[in-house]
């Protein structure tokens, strides 16, 4: 038997996360397949990778050694997989917009790529809100953004989604409704609620909340999602927020827990933003394809097969 790229993936992140279930939500994928591949690596590695305890997975002295091997594997591909041809040469100034979440939980690691294959092209990165930034797309202020593709309004805006974030509920580790497999809005108003401000998550927020015919009891309102974090971690509240800005630690080293919801909650929509007349540069160009690539190209080819 061959080490795959999947098993790889599956281990990572259960050795992130500390639990199956919760890696298994995280990747989209079955218990059943992050157990089989996570057993199929210790059984070519001839030994145990995690200690399986009722708390979730800690890894092993050989766990620990490998996993920092996995993190190569997976970089390299990654680089391969993103890197430019070699006749691409885009050169000049990009002015790009990103609001508060985009640059906090998703753009720095990009942008270390881009100067890293494309470092001619200068970027300069400006976060604003969502309005601002529609307003300077529109008067040519800024070249592109990345933002919530969801919350834009403007019909000159053109926007393509990259990906979405699944919005589930955040718990303290051994709340009750963790030893569920999915909750619904109407469970999560028992509970006091914090709610987070950034970036119109409060507008996003009560939408599903009046579409579930329901209504938080909100504890306090934040725009910090470190605090919403760490209220959570100490058992102030429960919360509602994307895939991309969860950790399953707080910043006092205490777990938080997330569970899937089962009403409908849209999920949180990452992309590029443009204006509709903007006539694109080779700098314009190298970004988009970038983010393309490293994005939607998978998907379509994996739509083909």
């Amino acid at each position: 038997m061959s080490l795959t790229l999947r098993q790889v993936r599956y281990f990572v992140a259960t050795a992130e996360i500390g639990q199956i279930s919760q890696a298994a939500i995280h990747l989209n994928i079955s218990q059943s397949a992050v157990t089989t591949a996570i057993k199929e690596l210790e059984g070519m590695l001839g030994t145990l990778l995690f200690q399986r305890s009722a708390q979730g997975m800690s890894l092993t002295d050989a766990g620990r050694h490998f996993l920092n091997r996995a993190y190569v594997i997976l970089r390299s591909v990654d680089d391969a997989l993103n890197s430019p041809l070699p006749d691409v040469r885009a050169t000049g100034l990009l002015r790009v917009a990103a609001s508060y979440t985009v640059i906090g939980y998703f753009l720095p690691h990009h942008l270390q790529r881009l100067e890293h294959w494309h470092p001619d092209v200068a970027i300069e990165v400006h976060e604003r809100e969502r309005q601002a930034i529609e307003q300077g797309l529109l008067e040519g202020e800024f070249d592109m953004a990345v933002v919530l593709t969801s919350n834009l309004t403007h019909p000159d805006i053109v926007s393509k989604t990259l990906f979405n974030s699944e919005r589930r509920l955040w718990l303290p580790s051994h709340h009750p409704l963790c030893e569920r497999s999915a909750v619904s809005l109407a469970d999560a108003t028992q509970e006091p609620f914090i709610l987070l401000t950034v970036d119109e998550a409060e507008q996003s927020a009560m939408r599903y909340w009046e579409h579930a015919q329901q209504q938080p009891n909100v504890r306090i309102r934040t725009s910090s999602v470190e605090a919403v974090r760490s209220m959570v971690a100490n058992g102030s509240g429960v919360a509602i927020l994307s895939d991309l800005v969860h950790r399953p630690w707080s910043l006092e080293g205490k777990r938080i827990e997330t569970v899937t919801i089962t009403d409908k909650v849209t999920p949180m929509s990452v992309g590029l933003a443009w204006h509709r007349e903007r006539e694109f540069s080779p700098a314009m160009h190298a970004f988009h394809n970038y983010f393309h690539d490293a994005f939607l190209a998978p998907q379509q080819l994996s739509a083909r097969r």
